[in-house]
């Protein structure tokens, strides 16, 4: 090391003094060198280039000079202003210079006018800035175990010139040398004590190298020592002598045992090979086999205990080191006696399925059994397994079996049957065997058909689109193919009055019904008829369901005014009144009726257009016209009131009626109210009988329902019944009612006539009721 320095040193003092004989100048050109130290940062100065070639700065401003590089990218620039050579970035000699010695930059530097060429050269000094690195991180090496002590075993140098040494982490069974070179120091890995791969087969070491420099640097090398195995222990078996009992007849590959020999050693010389001793009888190759690789003893032909109890087998255990060693052991097999033979089953079927109505004691099959025992081994007992509708009758001959049914089958509750035979000898232990077959269970028409619900209830919207679907009716059959395969057709019965077929149509395949005609709630709110189901059977079944139809009504009729007399949706009247009447006075009463029920039905009065808006008022609910104040002299003696009539359905019908009022003295008004008495009498006489008529029955069908209503709900609290009662403000309005179920709601619809003019307030209970649902503990009230 100290050799290998002196020399460094005298090289560099050669080319000092080769760098100041070498500087002269010419008048062309001169020659300069500099030197700096790595890592410095960038922007140092590493000379004045003005004032080595003895120019001053002004001079040097004039002229102007520039730097020729020979690289892509300069590492230095001279400073035009004051001449100074400085470096550009921070330099690292290993990357500039890599392995060489001496690390030298050669600069051209050119001036102008006159032109000059000036040769620099900049030297790179080194510092102890990397540490030594190993070219690898880790070492692996393979040393056997046979090998002696003082065993040497090279490895890699360190990337440094200046290493001093080397050194290994303690270890009781390695050391290292180095040995110098003129390139550098080679480090010796020496065994000093023997190596036991069965002790550790593995040795982890760090071999450390120290470099020469101020402060040292070091790096380091992990070394993995794998200790190589040799032959120098013999396979051993885990016991001298192994017993073990085997049951005669055991099946083909059955293990009887598995032989554990270990070895110390690995790789060849630890695998072990089993093999039968060389004197082994011929006998015990043909009945058991033994596998070299794992050691089990395996059945390889028929035991028989009748033909030998013991088995005595004599087994090596051999490794495949060089050269081999090997271990024995001996094997003996006590083979049991067993009722080693189960029973076997035979089935006869007669038939693959059998008809669900077959009767009791039908036979299905013949079971026969037997076992190849004798005695009691031999005797078989024969049983099913599961629970079903079928018995097992012994035969006249011995261990022969009928099977036969023992009670009614039914297809659609279980359409097969799993059977499951169970025969079992009487010998301990005792054997068995089971043996499955299917039953299958032939249908027959004995189901009729049965609709989902019954009845049926509709509610089909008046002014239907004639020919549509407008409901569908489905049942089913639990029988299959064509007993299952179901037609419809409308029936008639007797307490129909029509044919529904001429009406409605069904399709006998889906039971979709569709009406051939549109309804008017109007004519017809509900009506029933049947529905007949039938299969496809032999013979064929059927059934009926009743379908009540429940028409829905729509504001298909708008309001008809009765007074003032109805023409054409519009009417008009003459009303003469005193002109001293006072406020509140009823000047006459508008009276309407809508066809329609409900919502529909419930009218509504307004005032459209009025000659004078501070004399007249009209109640939106009564139709009634009285007056809001006195006359005076000033106003007119005739008033026009255009009055509007709408009823209250989504889309509002409405009817138009214009009153006359003239104003009288009150002589003219006496005499022609009169007349006017007189002369409406006359002309409502036979409307007054037939509506007193109508009014009577209605009120009497209304006031049943009521009754009916009460007396269902006695038993529920006044709050509910009251509300079945009529309102405070009913005008004595006719109305008609129907009755229809939705779910599990009853309801009343109860729809003003309108015959005396008024209407039933909205927000009352007058117009629907929910009838109780005897089902039901509760029930509701709907508007």
């Amino acid at each position: 090391m100290e050799q290998r320095g002196r020399n460094a040193r005298q090289q560099r003092r050669g080319c000092f003094v080769f760098v100041i004989l070498t500087v002269f100048w010419s008048g062309a050109f001169a020659q300069i060198r500099y030197s700096v130290s790595e890592e410095v940062q960038g922007g140092t100065v590493v000379g004045n280039i003005a004032k080595d070639l003895g120019l001053d700065k002004n001079a040097l401003k004039l002229r102007g000079y520039r730097i020729v590089a020979d690289s892509s990218e300069p590492l230095f620039e001279v400073n035009q202003s004051d001449g100074n050579l400085y470096l550009k970035k921070k330099i690292d000699r290993e990357e500039v210079c890599e392995k060489s010695f001496n690390c030298l930059i050669n600069l051209k530097i050119m001036l102008e006018n006159p032109l000059e060429i000036h040769y620099v050269e900049v030297e790179i000094l080194d510092i102890n800035d990397h540490a030594p690195v190993f070219m690898e991180k880790e070492k692996r090496l393979e040393i056997s175990e046979s090998a002696l002590p003082g065993a040497r075993f090279q490895l890699q140098a360190a990337q440094d010139p200046d290493v001093g040494q080397f050194s290994i982490h303690q270890n009781g069974y390695f050391d290292v040398e180095v040995r110098d070179t003129e390139e550098d120091k080679i480090p010796f890995l020496v065994l000093k004590n023997p190596l036991d791969r069965e002790k550790q087969k593995q040795h982890d070491l760090i071999l450390t190298a120290l470099d020469g420099g101020n402060p040292s640097k070091s790096g380091i090398l992990n070394l993995t020592i794998i200790v190589l195995d040799v032959n120098d222990n013999r396979p051993v078996f885990s016991k001298d002598v192994y017993t073990v009992s085997l049951n005669e007849n055991a099946a083909l590959g059955s293990l009887v045992i598995k032989l554990n020999a270990t070895d110390l050693d690995e790789g060849s010389n630890g695998d072990i090979e089993y093999t039968f001793g060389k004197t082994q009888r011929k006998k015990v190759h043909e009945i058991f086999g033994l596998d070299g690789a794992t050691g089990e003893i395996r059945v390889k032909g028929k035991v028989d205990f009748e033909e030998t109890e013991l088995y005595r087998l004599d087994v090596q255990a051999s490794d495949k080191g060089q050269p081999p060693w090997t271990g024995e052991s001996r094997v003996v097999i006590k083979i049991q006696d067993l009722n080693d033979n189960k029973p076997e089953i035979e089935i006869t079927s007669l038939s693959n399925s059998i008809p669900e109505d077959s009767k009791p004691g039908t036979v299905i099959s013949l079971i026969t059994v037997k076992d190849r025992d004798s005695g009691i081994n031999g005797k078989v007992i024969c049983r099913i397994a599961e629970e079903a509708p079928f018995d097992l009758t012994p035969s006249i001959e011995e261990n022969m079996y009928s099977l036969v049914t023992k009670g009614r089958l039914d297809r659609e509750n279980v359409p097969y049957y799993d059977i499951t035979i169970i025969a079992s000898d009487c010998g301990k232990p005792q054997l068995s065997v089971m043996k499955s077959f299917r039953i299958q269970v032939s249908d027959v028409n004995d189901n009729k058909p049965v609709f989902n619900q019954n009845p049926f209830e509709f509610y089909l919207e008046e002014n239907n689109q004639p020919g549509n679907s407008v409901f569908s009716v489905k049942a089913d059959d639990n029988d299959v193919s064509e007993n299952a395969a179901i037609t419809y057709h409308l029936s008639r019965s007797d307490s129909q009055k029509a044919d529904v077929t001429s009406f409605l149509n069904i399709n006998s395949e889906t039971g979709e019904i569709s009406a051939l005609k549109s309804f008017d709630f109007e004519s017809v709110k509900t009506f029933q008829f049947h529905v007949v189901a039938t299969d496809s059977g032999s013979p064929p079944l059927s059934s009926n369901v009743t379908v009540n139809v429940f028409i829905l009504d729509q504001n298909d009729n708008a309001p008809v005014i009765l007074y003032p007399v109805s023409s054409n949706g519009s009417a008009e009247g003459v009303e003469e009144i005193p002109r001293n009447v006072n406020a509140g006075h009823l000047v006459t009463k508008v009276r309407a009726y809508d066809a329609d029920i409900g919502y529909n039905g419930w009218l509504l009065f307004s005032l459209q257009q009025v000659t004078d808006h501070s004399l007249f008022a009209l109640d939106r609910y009564t139709g009634q016209i009285r007056t809001l104040r006195s006359f005076t002299e000033t106003d007119e003696a005739e008033h026009k009131l255009l009055i509007l009539v709408k009823d209250n359905g989504n889309v509002s019908l409405s009817a138009t009626a214009t009153v006359i009022v003239k104003l009288v003295e009150p002589k003219e008004a006496f005499a022609a109210s009169d007349v006017q008495s007189a002369a409406a009498e006359d002309e409502d006489s036979h409307v007054t009988f037939y509506l007193i008529i109508t009014l009577g029955s209605v009120s009497l069908l209304f006031l049943i329902s009521i009754i009916v209503l009460i007396a269902m709900q006695c038993s529920k609290s006044t709050d509910y019944t009251s509300k079945y009662l009529p309102e405070p403000n009913y005008d004595g309005t006719l109305c008609h009612s129907i009755q229809y179920r939705s779910g599990d709601k009853r309801y009343m619809l109860v729809g003003p006539r309108m015959s005396v003019g008024s209407t039933i307030v909205p927000g009352s209970h007058a117009n629907t009721l929910v009838l109780p649902d005897r089902r039901k503990t509760s029930d509701e009230v709907r508007r």
